[in-house]
């Protein structure tokens, strides 16, 4: 990484932690702590998505997943008592192994076909959670507590959220921060030789394969990395909402996801970041058009795919970019 890009990295990392709080607090508008903590969440289980564009497959099962580690962490936190930090990785767990043996028969197929599949998984999660007695069916799972405190040593991490004057701010900056060691994360492992391997699958499978690249083992490690960002994602979003039902992930939240990876741009890591938030808060500014709102969003949707079909981060400004550290990469060589 270069100093241009540590230096945005500092910059986002202190507007999103430290600008924006000092925004919401003069303002006084409370409520866009929800708004922008449900934009984290979202973005973290959409840059899973976007990692299984990543090894050329399209999913649209993501709900699915992120429905699974919800009720997984609902589930340890009633019946178990445990401390919900515990389950929150717990959940991640659960729904990368849970994906190793989803993803090991469906994973053959291309193209339409492993979109088809993936689509109805989270049909599928939903009729089994309003099915199994653990999930409590149609009634779903209702007051849940929130977070409590996490200590190391004598030292408190985390406090305990019922302790806290605003648990919607302090919920925004875990999620906040979650979603940039995500993001991290993605991109370490896009920059690695396993990302350049994974990169390798989207080109041209049987060629990776015929170099010795073990193209079955791969596909399934990234997709379980992806259904872990699901499952994380999910958990938490059970921890701020404080409830979780069969219908809390649906068929149109894993199509919202695959749309926030288009509109920010399947070339770049954080184009899910971005396509994320402008598809959250371009919903909501369109509140005011009544029933025209599905209207022009989905006429504004249409013309930003034919406009930019690499998405947002393909605009102008951006290619220069990419331009300019080709050619100078061209010259170092």
């Amino acid at each position: 990484m270069n100093i241009r890009s540590l230096l945005a990295v500092i910059v986002f990392i202190i507007v999103v932690l430290v600008a924006v709080p000092v925004l919401i607090a003069k303002s006084g508008r409370w409520d866009f702590y929800y708004t922008l903590t449900s934009v984290a969440l979202l973005s973290i289980a959409s840059a899973g998505v976007w990692f299984t564009f990543y090894i050329g497959r399209i999913n649209i099962g993501q709900g699915a997943y992120a429905l699974a580690g919800g009720y997984v962490s609902a589930v340890l936190v009633m019946k178990a008592d445990m401390n919900f930090w515990l389950t929150l990785p717990l959940a991640g767990i659960f729904c990368a192994v849970l994906s190793v043996f989803i993803g090991m028969p469906i994973l053959r197929l291309r193209g339409v076909y492993f979109a088809m599949v993936t689509l109805i998984l989270t049909e599928v999660m939903r009729l089994a959670a309003l099915a199994l007695p653990v999930t409590n069916g149609a009634k779903g799972i209702t007051s849940i507590p929130l977070p409590g405190a996490v200590s190391i040593g004598g030292v408190t991490l985390l406090p305990d959220f019922n302790t806290l004057e605003n648990p919607k701010l302090a919920f925004y900056l875990v999620s906040a921060t979650l979603m940039i060691i995500c993001y991290g994360v993605l991109w370490r492992i896009v920059n690695s030789r396993l990302g350049h391997l994974c990169r390798s699958l989207q080109q041209n499978e049987e060629l990776a394969a015929s170099i010795g690249v073990n193209i079955s083992w791969l596909r399934v490690l990234a997709y379980s990395i992806s259904s872990f960002f699901g499952g994380i994602a999910g958990a938490m979003f059970i921890a701020v909402s404080q409830s979780i039902y069969p219908s809390s992930f649906q068929v149109a939240d894993s199509v919202n996801f695959m749309l926030n990876c288009f509109l920010g741009g399947l070339g770049y890591v954080f184009g899910p970041m971005l396509g994320t938030l402008v598809l959250y808060f371009g919903w909501d500014l369109l509140f005011s058009t009544g029933k025209y709102q599905l209207l022009i969003y989905s006429s504004m949707i249409i013309l930003l795919i034919l406009l930019l079909p690499n998405g947002i981060l393909s605009l102008g400004l951006f290619n220069r970019k990419i331009k300019a550290d080709k050619h100078r990469d061209q010259e170092g060589q």
